[in-house]
């Protein structure tokens, strides 16, 4: 599979083709993922190569690049990841050192900062969705 440093974005309220918002800060493959608050989108994770701990964010009323947000306990690949309109949570996935994980960190998307443990998934898993209606989450 191909290295993307796209982001693309549509408005949801007229159907139409995907314009160009900006770069993520390097080419990633499979298994990053994605959460978002109203005002912004944060991509993490990823492989490059090697799996990655990044977290950079977008501001979402504006196109531009991703900017540095922070990092991941360690890189991941094929992470969930739900979010409120102030939290952001990501869970389980394939660990750098290639083991599934049960692991769950957050940050708090209105700021910048290193995400930070918040407990366990009852097993470890990988290559999973996650969900969340702004009061919990579902990975």
């Amino acid at each position: 599979m191909a290295k993307r440093d796209t982001i693309d974005y549509i408005t949801t309220a007229s159907a139409g083709n995907a314009t160009d918002f900006g770069n993520l800060t390097a080419a990633r493959d499979a298994g990053g993922g994605s959460i978002s608050s109203t005002t912004r989108g944060l991509f993490y994770a990823g492989n490059t190569g090697s799996r990655v701990d990044v977290i950079e964010y977008i501001t979402i009323a504006s196109t531009g690049n991703g900017s540095d947000f922070g990092d991941l306990d360690t890189g991941y690949v094929n992470i969930a990841g739900a979010s409120s309109k102030i939290r952001g949570l990501v869970a389980g996935g394939f660990s750098a050192a290639d083991a599934a994980v049960n692991i769950i960190q957050f940050v708090t998307i209105a700021t910048t900062g290193n995400a930070a443990d918040f407990g366990d998934l009852l097993g470890t898993t990988n290559s999973h969705t996650g969900d969340s209606n702004g009061h919990g989450g579902i990975a």
